[in-house]
């Protein structure tokens, strides 16, 4: 019930800010898309939990992965020989004036650096054919994941955060590979390589070298947490961006109608410069990372050249010293610059396997009822059905079509007309009764099992990019007598044939290069190729002129005979040849009958047509 607030109790002593309140709208707007378009953030996650998930995606080309690893590790041992070949050319060498010894050094080195520029090409180009391979079935996964998703997970999800979910995140997840960061195992050999080798020179040297292990691991578990906060942010507002992105293009013509670009523009700066000041925290956490490794290193270097003033050494002991402990600090850079990249796959692990981990999977076969007269195509029992809780759509709606049946739904907008459709393709679950379909409770079918029985034509009809054979064939190789027999039938061949390709004339996205009608029929045209049983047409000429629905009237009558329908519309003129009508009011049925039957009867459907034939005729 409307409450009517009286002028008189608004008094100065009680004034109402308008700025106030209207500051406040515009911060829960802001709120509102925030929340939509930015997901919260994921809890405490397990890096070990989240590679073993990889794992699956990762096994079959397992072979091609132990080779990479292999030789890494047979890389990390060829890197440790170098100071040592230096070691003895300098002493037996140089140093002897033995000009054999120092050619075969020489000769050594480039072959040992030739080999490991070999190893490492077959390294990296094994290592990213692991990556590639994986990571495009785990993007395959994803992608075939969501198409298994109840429509309801879509009803409150943007698609720019889908998207991300299939490019960034699994992208982010990739650098894993292509960054070479799997290679931290070698750097790991490495390590433990020159700590014992250079413990083998000079132990005590080796202890000042070893002090700036204490101080780099504080530095870790300093940067790591902030990091991994930080590539967390950055996935979120990738999302976000994303989302707003999509939205915005989608949205373009009402954005310019409304004068909106200026608006438009400053939302997405905001969004942008949140993203810009996210991966500006990142990039601060690895600097210092890195600035901190390098002074430690330099310190640590300077004191073994100090203290090397007051010790005995031969000359290749120090370079060869030198020379570990430079290495020494590199495994260490490498280990924390590959850690960084572990962090951002890590978040885009998160993300991924967060979506995998959704349980709205669409029309999962349960427990059903058993079956009944299959002479019944379709079929309500006592349905009720809420979109949302405690807001119910339909209430108790029972009704039956017989095979070949032509029934029709009407009533006014938000009477749960189009709900009936979805309920029946099991697009959503009713929460109450029973829906059948050829006797059969939809809860017990497969979903392929179920929506081969219907085709359908929808009010706001979607092409896809590709040729307007390609649309009528669904997605499926098409048939071109086919497809040409459908297009003769609808109407709508010299339409088609009129453009330059005939039927393989070019689709856009949305189908924007056809107008509202043309889309219409080739909508048309793809439902009867499909022949299935049952065809439902949800406003189906709500949209086209008089000419393209005298076109689809006349394809209509012949195609529906002997075909089970249930037609949705709001044109009453489209359904006066309709078997039975179900008038719907306020989620209930509160008709029934021919079109002639319910014109007498006097009730809401001759109101609605006295209604919608009086404006016609004004």
């Amino acid at each position: 019930m409307s409450q009517r607030v009286d002028s008189s109790e608004i008094t100065l002593d009680d004034p109402v800010d308008l700025d106030s309140t209207e500051q406040e709208g515009r911060s829960r707007t802001e709120e509102i898309l925030r929340d939509f378009h930015e997901e919260s953030a994921i809890g405490k996650s397990y890096d070990t939990r989240l590679l073993l998930r990889l794992w699956p995606f990762v096994r079959p080309y397992r072979g091609v992965l132990t080779l990479s690893l292999a030789v890494v590790v047979v890389t990390a041992f060829t890197t440790l020989a170098h100071p040592l070949i230096m070691l003895h050319t300098i002493d037996e060498g140089v140093l002897a004036g033995n000009a054999t010894v120092l050619f075969q050094g020489g000769v050594a080195l480039v072959a040992i650096l030739v080999f490991e520029q070999v190893l490492s090409f077959i390294q990296m180009y094994t290592m990213q054919v692991v990556g590639a391979r994986s990571m495009a079935d785990l993007r395959q996964h994803v992608f075939t994941f969501l198409h298994r998703m109840k429509v309801a997970y879509f009803d409150n999800q943007p698609v720019g955060r889908l998207v991300t979910r299939v490019t960034n995140d699994v992208d982010a997840i990739l650098e894993l590979f292509a960054s070479g960061a799997l290679n931290a195992f070698g750097d790991l050999i490495r390590l433990v390589g020159i700590v014992a080798l250079m413990l083998a020179l000079d132990w005590k040297l080796s202890l000042i070298g070893f002090a700036a292990a204490p101080p780099v691991a504080l530095l870790v578990l300093f940067v790591r947490k902030r990091l991994r906060t930080a590539y967390r942010d950055i996935r979120a507002k990738t999302a976000r961006m994303n989302a707003t992105m999509n939205e915005q293009v989608n949205g373009m013509t009402v954005v310019q109608a409304f004068g909106r670009e200026d608006a438009a523009a400053g939302e997405f700066d905001e969004i942008n410069l949140a993203y810009r000041d996210t991966y500006m925290r990142s990039l601060k956490f690895e600097a210092i990372q890195d600035a901190a490794i390098d002074m430690v290193g330099a310190v640590c270097l300077a004191s073994i050249i100090v203290s090397l003033g007051y010790r005995e050494a031969t000359f290749g002991t120090i370079v060869a010293f030198n020379a570990y402990l430079l290495k020494f600090f590199e495994p260490i850079t490498a280990l924390a610059q590959r850690y960084t990249i572990l962090q951002s796959a890590m978040a885009g692990a998160e993300r991924v396997f967060g979506l995998l981990d959704t349980t709205a999977l669409d029309a999962e076969p349960g427990k059903a009822e058993p079956a009944t007269d299959a002479d019944v195509a379709l079929a309500f029992e006592n349905v009720g059905f809420e979109y949302k809780p405690g807001v119910p759509v339909l209430r108790n709606v029972s009704f039956r079509a017989k095979k070949g049946e032509r029934i029709a739904l009407v009533g006014p907008t938000g009477a749960g007309k189009t709900t009936v459709a979805s309920l029946f393709l099991r697009l959503y679950d009713a929460q109450h009764g029973v829906v059948r379909v050829q006797g059969e409770d939809v809860r017990g079918l497969e979903r392929e099992n179920l929506r081969r029985r219907f085709a359908m034509v929808p009010q706001d009809v979607f092409l896809f990019p590709g040729t307007v054979a390609s649309n009528i064939a669904a997605g499926e190789e098409p048939d071109r007598k086919r497809v040409e027999e459908t297009l003769h039938r609808t109407g709508a061949w010299d339409l088609i044939t009129a453009r330059e390709g005939g039927i393989d004339a070019p689709v856009d996205e949305h189908g924007a290069n056809f107008s509202a009608g043309e889309r219409q029929l080739i909508a048309f045209a793809r439902a009867l190729y499909r022949d299935a049983p049952i065809l439902v047409l949800d406003e189906a000429t709500a949209s086209v002129d008089s000419d393209t629905e005298a076109r689809l009237q006349r394809a209509v009558e012949e195609v529906l005979k002997g075909r089970t329908s249930l037609i949705i519309a709001h044109r009453l003129s489209t359904i006066r040849a309709a078997d039975r009508i179900v008038v719907f009011h306020k989620g209930r049925i509160v008709e029934q009958g021919t079109h002639d039957e319910l014109l007498s009867a006097g009730g809401l459907y001759s109101r609605l047509h006295e209604l919608q034939f009086s404006k016609e005729a004004s």
